[in-house]
This record gives C-alpha cells, sequence and structure tokens, in this order.
C-alpha cells in the first residue's frame, strides 16, 4: 500500500475521532468563533483513550481493539444525546462550517507535509527513537497496565520495579492510534510525528484566530461599540458590532506557524563566519558574510554552554516522539480551554442545585473543571512538568475570575485551585501507584559559600553549581518574542495602566498578559534553580529544557496577537513605523530556521524512502531485520529475551526496541535516570556477556532462569561485542527456531 493511503487512513482516524465528540466540544468552547471544532479530536482522543487506559489499569477489560470499540460505542451514544440538546440552543445554530473547512484542510495539509518531509529519513534510530518506539511496542503488546519496561525485564532479586517508570502516557496514545488503524507501528511512528507537526499548527490556529475573535467581541462588551457601519455580511451574526475574521485567520496563521515552525535569532549565525560547536561566540565579534553552509542548526538548541533550549520544529525534525512533543496538542487544549473561561459570560453553572453551587463557589461549571483536571493529569502522565506548570496557569485564570465577578478572592480562588487538584489526582491516581519519581530535590544555583553541602527540605546547596546565562545569548534566544511583548506593552498596556478597570476587563488582553508572566517565570527559573537529576555537568539543562518549551509555546501564540494588536487603531505614528520595520528583520530570521534544519536533516528532500521506518535496519543488518519481523509476527505477549546490550544512543537494544519484548538490561544510562540508581544496571551488564561468553553451561541456565529468558538472540551485534562467543552452549539450552544468515534465534527449552 503507498505512503498517500497510511496518510489518508491516519488523518480519517482524527477526523472520525473529532466528529463523534462534536457535541462535547462545542458545548466546552461554544463562545469560539470556531466552536472548538479542531480540538474535538483531541477531546474525542483524550476521553476516548483515557477510559480504555482506566479500564486496563483495572484489570476489566483487555487493551485490545474490542475494548477500544466498545467504548467508542458508548460515547457515540453519550454524544448523540449532547448532540439532541445542543442543536436546539442557539449555539447550536448557525454553525461556522467555512471555519471547520478551514481548519481540516489546514490540517491535512500539515499531515501530509510532514509525512512528505519525514519520508526523505524515516529511520526509527538516532538520539531517542529507541526508546520512545520500544515504549511504544511494548504498550501494543500489553494487555493491562502499567506496561512493562522493555529494558529491564523482571528479576525475583529486584523490587525496583520492571514497569515503565517514566511518563508513558504519550506513548500509550501512539499504540492506541496504531491499534485502531491496523497499521504496522513502523509507519505509525512516523505518522504520529506527522499529526503531532498538524495539530501544533492547526491548535495554534486556532487559539490564534480565536484570540482576536474574542478581543473584538468582549472588547465591543465592555465599552458597548456598535459599528452600525459595518456591512451586514462584515457583522457577527444577529450582533451589530464589528468583527474582522480575515484579520483573525491571519492571527491563527502567524500563531500556527510561530508555534509548529518558528525558530529563535539564532539563525543570524548564518550571516557570520560562524563558530565551533559547543563554543558560541557574539556575533559582533565574528566576520559578516553569508554562509548556510557552516550553520549548524542543533545550535540553536544547545546555545547556552551546558542547557538545552529546544523549540517544537527541532523536535519535528529529529523525530524524537518525547514526552514534550507528544504533549504539545493536549497543552495547546488547556490553553485553549482556560482562554474560554476566562473569556466566557457569566452562566449558571447547570440546572441541578449542586451544579449552580458548583458554579457560584467557583466560578467553573462541573464538567470543565472534571476535563480540565482530567486534562492536566493527562499532561503530568506525559510529561510531568507540563501538568505543574498549567497547574499553575490555571490558578492564575481562577484568580482573574473571582476577581472580575467581585466574588470572595481568597475563597472561589482557593475552592477551584482545590477541586482542579482533586480532580488532577484522581485522574492520574492509577498512574501515580506504579510510579515513583526520581527528583531527588531542587538546587540553589550560586549557593553562598556558608550554605554549601546543606540541604532544607527538597532545596539543595551543591559547590561548585553556578551557571548562569549571558545576556547575550538570552536575547538570541527570545529576543523575537520580549520584542513583541516590549511593543506590546509599550502601545496597548502602559497607556491605560492608570485605569486598572479597562485592563482587567479587556479579558483578552488580561489572558495574554498572564501567558508572558508566566512564560517569563518559566525563564527566569533555570537562572536561579534546577531540577536535580543524574547529569553532573549538565545539572540545570533538563530544567531550563522543560520550562523553556512551554514558555515558547505560550510567547508563539501571544506573539501572533501582538502583532496584528499593536496595530490596531493606532496612529501610524513614526516609532510604530520603526518598530514595525525591526520586527520584519527578527521575523524574518525566526522563520528561516526550518529550511537550515530540514534541508540539513532531510538532506534538502532528495532520494525518498517512503513512512516505514525499519528500512535502515533492513538495508543495514538484514538478517537482523528479518529476525524482528519475525518475532513480530510469531511471539504473541511478552516473554523475555536477551540479547547483547550496550550504550545509550548506539544499535545495541534493536531487538527490545523494535518488538517490545523485555530484555535483561537495555541501555543502562536510561534505566539509571528512570531508577534513580545504576546498581541494577551495573549487575545486569556482565550476567548478559555471561550468557554469551561463560564456559559453564550450568552458570548461563542460572541467568537464563533467573530472568525467565524464553529467547536467546544471536546475530550481527552480539557477534560483534562477545568475541569470546560460546554458540555451543545454546544448543544445550534449546533449539533455534529462526535461522537468517549468520542470524539466529534459539528458543530456551
Amino acid at each position: 500500500m503507498s505512503d498517500i493511503y497510511y496518510i489518508f487512513i491516519w488523518w480519517f482516524i482524527y477526523f472520525a475521532l473529532g466528529v463523534i465528540f462534536i457535541p462535547t466540544t462545542f458545548s466546552f468552547f461554544k463562545n469560539f468563533a470556531d466552536r472548538g471544532y479542531i480540538f474535538s479530536r483531541i477531546i474525542g482522543l483524550v476521553i476516548s483513550a483515557y477510559t480504555v487506559w482506566i479500564i486496563g489499569s483495572l484489570h476489566i477489560l483487555t487493551f485490545s481493539k474490542i475494548t477500544i470499540g466498545l467504548v467508542i460505542l458508548v460515547f457515540i451514544i453519550i454524544n448523540f444525546w449532547i448532540f439532541q440538546n445542543f442543536r436546539q440552543k442557539e449555539e447550536g445554530k448557525n454553525l461556522p462550517f467555512r471555519l471547520f473547512f478551514i481548519e481540516e484542510t489546514i490540517f491535512f495539509i500539515c499531515l501530509a507535509f510532514w509525512a512528505y518531509v519525514r519520508s526523505f529519513e524515516p529511520s526509527i534510530r538516532g538520539l531517542e527513537k529507541f526508546m520512545d518506539f520500544g515504549f511504544m511496542n511494548s504498550i501494543l503488546r500489553a494487555d493491562y497496565f502499567p506496561p512493562l519496561d522493555m529494558w529491564l525485564a523482571r528479576s525475583p532479586q529486584y523490587d525496583g520495579g520492571h514497569f515503565i517508570n517514566y511518563y508513558y502516557f504519550g506513548h500509550y496514545i501512539m499504540a492506541y492510534l496504531t491499534k485502531i488503524s491496523g497499521l504496522d507501528p513502523a509507519i505509525t511512528y512516523n505518522l504520529t510525528l506527522s499529526s503531532l507537526f498538524a495539530l501544533a499548527f492547526s491548535l495554534s490556529f486556532s487559539i490564534g484566530l480565536n484570540l482576536y475573535y474574542l478581543f473584538q467581541k468582549t472588547t465591543d462588551n465592555v465599552f458597548g461599540i456598535l459599528k452600525k457601519a459595518a456591512k451586514p455580511q462584515e457583522r457577527d451574526g444577529k450582533e451589530s458590532r464589528f468583527i474582522n475574521m480575515k484579520t483573525a485567520i491571519l492571527v491563527g496563521f502567524f500563531a500556527g506557524f510561530l508555534v509548529a515552525l518558528g525558530g529563535n535569532l539564532h539563525t543570524i549565525y548564518s550571516f557570520t563566519s560562524g563558530y565551533p560547536n559547543e563554543e558560541p561566540v557574539p556575533p559582533w565579534k565574528l566576520e559578516f558574510g553569508y554562509h548556510p553552509e557552516r550553520y549548524w542548526y542543533p545550535n540553536a538548541t544547545r546555545f547556552i554552554p551546558f542547557t538545552i533550549h529546544e523549540f517544537p520544529i527541532y523536535s519535528f525534525v529529529v523525530a524524537d516522539i518525547h514526552g514534550h512533543v507528544s504533549d504539545i496538542p493536549f497543552v495547546l487544549t488547556t490553553i485553549a480551554l482556560l482562554l474560554h473561561l476566562i473569556t466566557e459570560t457569566k452562566g449558571t453553572g447547570g440546572k441541578s442545585q449542586f451544579l449552580r453551587e458548583f458554579y457560584e463557589r467557583t466560578n467553573v461549571s462541573f464538567s470543565k473543571m472534571v476535563f480540565l483536571g482530567l486534562l492536566l493529569g493527562v499532561l503530568y502522565m506525559t510529561n510531568a512538568w507540563d501538568g505543574l506548570i498549567y497547574m499553575v496557569f490555571s490558578g492564575v485564570v481562577f484568580l482573574y475570575l473571582a476577581f472580575s465577578q467581585k466574588k470572595s478572592i481568597f475563597y472561589n480562588t482557593l475552592s477551584a485551585s482545590l477541586f482542579l487538584l482533586f480532580f488532577f489526582l484522581l485522574a492520574s491516581l492509577p498512574f501515580s501507584l506504579h510510579f515513583k519519581p526520581f527528583v531527588s530535590g531542587i538546587g540553589v544555583l550560586c549557593a553562598p559559600s556558608f550554605l554549601t553541602g546543606k540541604n532544607f527540605g527538597p532545596l539543595l546547596f551543591e559547590a561548585d553549581h553556578c551557571q548562569k546565562s549571558p545576556i547575550y545569548m538570552l536575547i538570541i534566544l527570545w529576543g523575537f518574542f520580549y520584542y513583541n511583548v516590549l511593543g506590546y506593552l509599550f502601545y496597548n498596556i502602559i497607556p491605560q495602566i492608570k485605569n486598572r478597570l479597562i485592563i482587567l476587563e479587556k479579558k483578552v488582553d488580561f489572558f495574554v498578559l498572564i501567558m508572558i508572566f508566566i512564560s517569563t517565570l518559566l525563564l527566569l527559573f533555570p537562572e536561579f534553580f534546577y531540577i536535580k537529576d543524574i547529569y553532573p555537568a549538565h545539572y540545570r539543562a533538563n530544567t531550563m529544557f522543560k520550562l523553556g518549551y512551554q514558555a515558547f509555546i505560550m510567547l508563539g501564540i501571544a506573539s501572533a496577537y501582538i502583532i496584528f494588536r499593536v496595530n490596531q487603531n493606532i496612529k501610524k505614528s513614526f516609532s510604530l513605523k520603526v518598530y514595525n520595520s525591526l520586527l520584519v528583520v527578527l521575523f524574518a530570521f525566526v522563520a528561516i530556521y526550518p529550511y537550515y534544519a530540514i534541508a540539513s536533516y532531510y538532506n534538502s528532500l532528495r532520494d525518498y524512502k517512503g513512512l516505514y521506518g525499519l528500512n535502515w535496519l533492513k538495508e543495514e543488518y538484514p538478517d537482523d531485520y528479518n529476525a524482528v519481523v519475525w518475532l513480530n509476527q510469531n511471539v504473541s505477549g511478552q516473554p523475555v529475551i536477551v540479547e547483547a546490550n550496550g550504550d545509550s544512543y548506539t544499535n545495541y537494544d534493536r531487538v527490545s526496541a523494535n518488538t517490545g519484548l523485555p530484555t535483561i538490561i537495555g541501555w543502562p544510562v536510561h534505566e539509571w535516570l528512570w531508577r534513580g540508581s545504576y546498581d541494577e544496571a551495573g549487575k545486569r551488564i556482565p550476567e548478559v556477556a555471561e550468557i554469551y561468553e561463560s564456559e559453564y553451561p550450568d552458570q548461563i541456565k542460572a541467568i537464563i532462569n533467573k530472568y525467565n529468558v524464553k529467547y536467546i538472540f544471536l546475530g550481527s551485534l552480539e557477534r560483534e561485542k562477545y568475541k569470546n562467543l560460546k554458540e555451543e552452549n545454546f544448543k544445550q539450552l534449546g533449539k533455534v527456531v529462526f535461522e537468517s544468515g549468520t542470524t539466529k534465534i534459539y528458543k530456551v527449552d
């Protein structure tokens, strides 16, 4: 079958999930210009996948197509009932089908575009792909949850667990969609990446569009502006206020571009003589000249020494589907829901006394509070940092709602926050019961000498831990966004600062200010603190990485809105012309980043290879590839295999990664990170070597029995690594069940 067929199937699954959950979505986003149409596929995915996951976590039904089908059938019935009530209401009439078509077209084009790009280098190897693909394959083989760690087989001597001890919900979503599609996981891995790109663009488009739409709508509500001079076709439905939808759509496109494709100002180095990797030099100290061949796109994500500051387009290019990437659609859905909460008109909360009292105490309807709690739980289980970040974001929104509705600020904010915390904890409870956090504290940077070596609760004061980001580097990384922020403050906010009421009642402006405020806190945090992990020299890298990633998304959306907001209803002064001229230059630097990244990673889109992600294995290790295919086709469940283990980011442990079958020990540093200790990995590495090289069959058998090994894999890397290989021992332990060239699989008797 062709790649076009695979793309269509993948699009149709998202489309169908969205259509099923349109009634639920429209009830959540009834004030949006597009009624939240494009978010219906995420709401459908979250609710249906989470329900299947809960059923599997409680061991009620297995993770299977039948279970998925039953769950979706139930939600079809529920949404049909919601639809019957919804279509009789005002918001159920005069639906914006043109916007639906625009958003669906954007999603499909972006999906097809990135699938096309990915087809020039579809290999599932390098960086974190073995881990991501291994998690996905392990989940596909699982009957219940949590799934097994494919790189740490169960041992009676180790009580640290053998389930995945990582934030795997995003990988579960990959497996869930793969199970529905029936396609090969080596294809759906790349389709998942393509759909994440499409969702990043289309969901950001919707948020940008609705920011501008709601700004016009709520501003008119506040000041009672009725622009009767507007032509009838330019009016918003039956209302007489003017809504410029063309501009709103443009804001949407800018938001989609900045979030999904935007880079930073580091591309200025392509107009210099460049600098050696990991030894950055200020651009003004370099010779000027256009040298694109010297520009190395990953440097934009490793510019500040010993840190990481990635952003979505880099993630899409290098194709790791880690939690920070698979979380993007859920993050954007959370932002959209919070935007709707802050801009919706005051309601009653529902028909029953309970629903009305809940709304009165929290300023949020019960259904939206439950769903927001579920979203935060999903964020946490996918990428823990995001759950905490958007919990804080939600708290600030609750504070605004209590203040703007002139209620008890402390009581209503606290009440809403506690309810949200409860639903968040409840949603993530099945995950938390089996998860052991590997964070060991919060480090304080540049601690004074008299505190060095001391701990106060979670705070750590470690010696020689003092890294600061040079100002010029921060400007290069974040200058474009904060140039927009400064313009916004100067032209839109400061002139009205004396009238606090006006600022508070401009709900969209206040929401954008919240995004800027939260983003700024996220960027400042790693300048003073870091979350303690296992990396000695790069101790603040992961902290800056995860916090900065969310700041990039929020600032990208905010900047799209600001670019048009600054130029609305403002006299075109000389200063504004200068401001816009420089903005164009800065935007150009941000916009050219994907050109360099795609051209470099995907060989300037030459040599089309297709979407199948294991062609590299087929070409470089053909016999091993045949063995992997045989295992996937003939071995059910998750019996333990043994294979050569090796360092992270190598081709070792390719069998467990490509099949989901657990091995004795996989990438040891990864297990160290996930388990908080290297001890168990350190014990197992020599045991694996002993299986392949020991001269004593009894010792080999003891290890095999210890880990309940069912298959011994003997392929290219095993023969390469274990020079003293004793294959004759395997013949005493079992029989050959597969053979291709020099690759063999022994099944243990």
